[in-house]
């Protein structure tokens, strides 16, 4: 028999829900054929089956929600007879338990004396948070979001290894779980009441958010809450790159491959990164982390949410390896063939909102890095050139998103202007 788990699509990633099983109970399967679709905030995709046999049971069903590494359906070798299979462990009805005799009744304590000092009563669940911090298994972004909503680390579930609070958990249990009592705020602080997004006898058809569409509200807002978001923008010639591309296009498509003007700005990111490595970082706590290879994170649009598919050591690829490796996997990502190990590890994003026409976008930085670089739309454009001279030159704005707890204006623009400069004065000899 072969254990088929849900697989952790992201490292962020703690539970996935099974939207649909391409596979019926009694099917026989082939090894990394499709089994069932799953959806996560990261990724929808259609996960392989890890052995050929025959699907002997489903355990969950089509809808349900489970944790990471938890047992989702059983192959068994060809020619099983599903009668024939015992029933999965925690199906039998267990015995009724003997009734365990009443505890003894404790001894009264002595009542103090009433000259006595009252203790002062302990802090509520701030105190508390600070304590469950130290004993239960959590990163310094879960137990900073117990402290701000003041609930303690250890009232909550852990789906992590070894039972580690992960983000999902404790962002999971504010919105389901008990809130901790506040002093009422003045009356004339008491914001009006939300206002309802239609009413009754409104021409309207209501759809429930999808997992990944609502996975990735949640992420969005916490990286609001996390990092300190300021962007700069600033305005690219790509007049020397659009001449190179036209030259080089022929032979790139001869190889299968197209050239475009993502694959000279992921080089151009690459050497930006290198001269200015904290941009390719991470906070954790009071450490900062540097990354040493560069795993660029390229969003691509689906129609029914966002991507972040990963190149992994992009400063290891030549722009032809770059440009076959966007490629792919933006290809992957719309056919939901990715792999878990291709949406995570991101320590670099780059969104392009230019395709759809954006002159520029203020991305918010995905999780735990500390940057993302937006790319507006490239088009000629009226400008000054030698001389004073007026001429047509291809054009487009960039814009960086970075957390200002790590990095500075300064640095931002120093990583802006060699990213810049790369594009604006690119070696043909590169391409």
């Amino acid at each position: 028999m072969t254990e088929v788990v849900m697989p952790q699509m992201g490292e962020s990633i703690a539970e996935g829900t099974v939207v649909r099983w391409i596979k019926k109970v009694g099917d026989r399967v082939d090894r990394d054929e499709p089994l069932f679709e799953i959806s996560t905030d990261k990724v929808d995709a259609e996960i392989p089956s890890p052995s050929a046999g025959v699907l002997v049971e489903i355990r969950a069903k089509e809808g349900e929600t489970v944790p990471v590494n938890s047992v989702v359906a059983i192959i068994g070798e060809a020619g099983t007879a599903i009668s024939a299979l015992p029933a999965p462990a925690g199906k039998t009805e267990p015995a009724p338990a003997p009734l365990a005799p009443a505890p003894p009744v404790p001894p009264i304590a002595p009542v103090a004396p009433a000259s006595a000092a009252a203790a002062p009563p302990p802090a509520p669940a701030v105190a508390e948070a600070a304590a469950d911090s130290q004993k239960q298994k959590s990163s310094p972004l879960v137990r900073r979001i117990a402290r701000e909503h003041g609930v303690g680390v250890s009232r909550v579930a852990g789906t992590g290894l070894g039972g580690r609070v992960t983000k999902d958990d404790i962002l999971g249990y504010l919105n389901k779980g008990p809130k901790p009592s506040a002093p009422a705020p003045p009356a004339a602080s008491q914001p009006a009441a939300h206002a309802p997004a239609f009413k009754p006898g409104d021409n309207v058809e209501v759809v429930p958010l999808s997992v990944m569409r609502r996975k990735i509200a949640e992420h969005m807002v916490l990286s609001r809450r996390t990092s300190a978001h300021v962007h700069s923008v600033f305005e690219v010639d790509y007049t020397r790159v659009a001449r190179i591309r036209a030259a080089r296009k022929a032979d790139y498509e001869r190889q299968g491959v197209k050239l475009t003007y993502m694959s000279f700005l992921m080089k151009a990111a690459v050497d930006a990164l290198k001269a200015v490595p904290v941009v390719n970082s991470s906070l954790d706590g009071d450490n900062i982390v540097y990354k040493k290879d560069v795993n660029l994170g390229i969003a691509v649009a689906l129609d029914w949410g966002l991507i972040v598919p990963v190149i992994r050591h992009a400063e290891e690829k030549n722009m032809l390896g770059l440009s076959r490796a966007i490629v792919d996997l933006a290809a992957r990502a719309r056919s939901k063939q990715l792999k878990p190990d291709e949406v995570q590890g991101g320590t670099f994003t780059i969104t392009n909102p230019g395709v759809f026409g954006a002159l520029f976008g203020m991305p918010i930085i995905s999780q735990p890095q500390v940057a993302i670089l937006g790319v507006g739309t490239i088009e000629k454009r009226v400008a000054v050139v030698e001389d004073d001279a007026i001429g047509i030159r291809t054009k487009g704005y960039l814009s960086l998103g970075y957390d200002h707890r790590l990095i500075d204006g300064a640095v931002a623009d120093e990583f802006m202007s060699h990213l810049k400069k790369t594009i604006e004065n690119f070696d043909p000899d590169a391409v």
